[in-house]
């Protein structure tokens, strides 16, 4: 079997579905293949910070200007993902206040907004701040959920032609003498090969973009550099809160839908450990001890889970945090580069540059392709972004989904009824999401509506919205072991906090669905179950 494109694109993250948007709106036969679902890496895996640039105003003024330059975009074109809250850098009683002023005048170098603040007037704002503070810099910030984004980037492609194939893993590239001509694959599902050609190839896959340089022979070093993060039970803050120093651990708390979270580390791993990484019992306990100088009352917080990703950081050797690594754009022209042409690299950047990364990419296929046509990706808004005049909402659950979906929460019914209380998600909610938005399990589920993500993490939800998966199709096969898979996953991150309110959850979670509805490990029914 082959299929034949303008542009093949390997990755499913933001960066890769934002590239399938820009390609296909620029009339480019696209598609796009991901080896799990999209934003199942990096991209799902960050604080979800709404970048103002200011965290590297003083060490990176490039990524800086980046950042501020994207975030008054996305904030135009991408308003359902985002929660404008602006942000404040505080300095703590054993920190340098001397920092602030070259941290102000480094904002402003970089066209960010930077505003000093009286000590008193910053925890007025913000009462959850440590209130020794000495100092407090206003700037831009705020939250965007990657989920929402990547899924928006996805429908606009879709609509504009693009073609998408998920689980679907890259085992080889199509080389013909000098020129790269599109990738083997295989559905990890069914097992099958086929041949996807493409006139160029866009590496589009973070971290995991060496090892598909390697598959042609190239050399492209990344540097995994692991961060962990925690999520909290409620919303404790009202603004972005970071720490004016130069970035270090957990010197970032980021207020976004219904909790808030604190980040990150910066551990250097294998590369070859990718897929194994986990959050440690030491990253736990240093994020709560640095997060409570910043805020006290996380000291007393409950957690809700643990977890991390990988930075897509191209390597060097001097620094092994990577904290100093530059987080600017790199796009690889590999004809150029290493002369094997049809082949392009997209790396490095942060979510908040996405955008920028893939009209970059696509810019370099148009020119490949001898085809003019201009990026509109700054100018026209994402689907469901845009004025809600017209929409209305009665019920919790449609006021929720109208936070989420923006102007696309119109298709989706009032009536029906309530399957996530925590994060009050209606049945007409998770019904849009398996129809319109190709969610076909409980995890694919959890990242279009957030079912799962709330203070029970799955409890409840699970099975009522296995039920909706059933509805749709599903075998009841499928359906008891995708929850019992479901509930392992939630698990994994509930582990490394597993103490107090969050281990009695979890136990109750394990009691309620083996105890009461006889689902075992294995995703059967017990034998004794009645």
């Amino acid at each position: 079997m082959t299929e034949e494109y303008d542009v093949l694109i390997i990755g499913g993250g933001a960066t890769g579905a934002g590239t399938a948007r820009d390609c296909a709106r620029r009339g480019l036969r696209a598609a796009l293949v991901e080896r799990g679902d999209f934003a199942e890496g990096a991209t799902g895996r960050n604080h979800g910070l709404l970048h103002s640039g200011a965290r590297y105003a003083v060490t990176d003024q490039e990524s800086a200007g980046e950042c501020i330059r994207e975030n008054m975009i996305l904030r135009r074109m991408a308003s359902h993902c985002i929660d404008e809250l602006d942000g404040l850098f505080v300095t703590l009683e054993e920190d340098d206040l001397q920092y602030q002023q070259r941290f102000i005048e480094a904002c402003r170098s970089a066209g960010i907004r930077a505003d000093a603040m009286d000590p008193e007037e910053a925890l007025r704002l913000e009462p959850s701040l440590n209130p020794g503070i000495k100092g407090a810099v206003r700037v831009p910030d705020g939250y965007i959920d990657p989920f929402r984004l990547t899924t928006a980037n996805v429908m606009d492609a879709r609509n504009h032609g693009a073609v998408f194939h998920t689980y679907t893993e890259v085992v080889g590239l199509i080389r013909e003498s000098d020129r790269i001509r599109g990738a083997v694959v295989r559905d990890r599902r069914s097992g099958e090969k086929r041949e996807i050609r493409a006139r160029v190839t866009v590496n589009a896959a973070g971290i995991w973009g060496q090892g598909i340089a390697a598959l042609a022979g190239i050399s492209l070093t990344m540097f995994p550099a692991k961060g962990t993060l925690l999520v909290f039970g409620h919303r404790v803050n009202n603004m972005v809160i970071n720490r004016c120093r130069k970035p270090s651990n957990a010197d970032i708390l980021v207020p976004g839908d219904s909790i808030s979270i604190i980040g990150t580390t910066s551990d250097r791993v294998p590369y070859d450990s990718l897929d194994k990484v986990a959050p440690t019992a030491s990253e736990v306990d240093l994020l709560i001890r640095e997060g409570s100088r910043l805020v006290p009352s996380l000291a007393e917080t409950r957690i809700l889970r643990a977890y991390c990703g990988v930075r897509p950081l191209v390597a060097d050797d001097s620094d092994p945090t990577g904290r100093s690594i530059s987080r600017g754009i790199v796009c690889l022209d590999h004809g150029q580069r290493d002369g094997l042409d049809g082949l392009v690299t997209i790396t490095g950047g942060k979510l908040m540059t996405y955008r920028l990364m893939a009209q970059k990419a696509t810019d370099v296929v148009c020119s490949k392709l001898g085809i003019e046509a201009p990026c509109t990706t700054a100018e026209v808004p994402l689907p469901g972004s845009g004025s809600k005049e017209g929409l209305k909402a009665g019920r919790m659950s449609h006021k929720a989904a109208m936070a989420r979906l923006g102007t696309l929460a119109g298709r989706i019914p009032e009536e029906g009824e309530m399957l996530c209380e925590c994060e009050h998600i209606s049945e007409g909610e998770v019904d849009y999401a398996i129809r319109e938005l190709g969610a076909g399990t409980l995890s694919e589920l959890r990242r279009r509506s957030r079912i799962g993500m709330g203070t029970c993490q799955g409890e409840y939800c699970a099975l009522r919205a296995a039920l909706r998966l059933k509805a749709a199709g599903k075998s009841d096969d499928f359906v008891k072991k995708d929850i019992m898979d479901f509930l392992d996953e939630r698990w994994k991150g509930v582990r490394p906090v597993a103490w107090g309110e969050a281990l009695r959850e979890a136990q109750f979670s394990s009691w309620l669905y083996e105890g009461v509805y006889g689902l075992g490990r294995d995703g059967s029914e017990k034998e004794d179950a009645q």
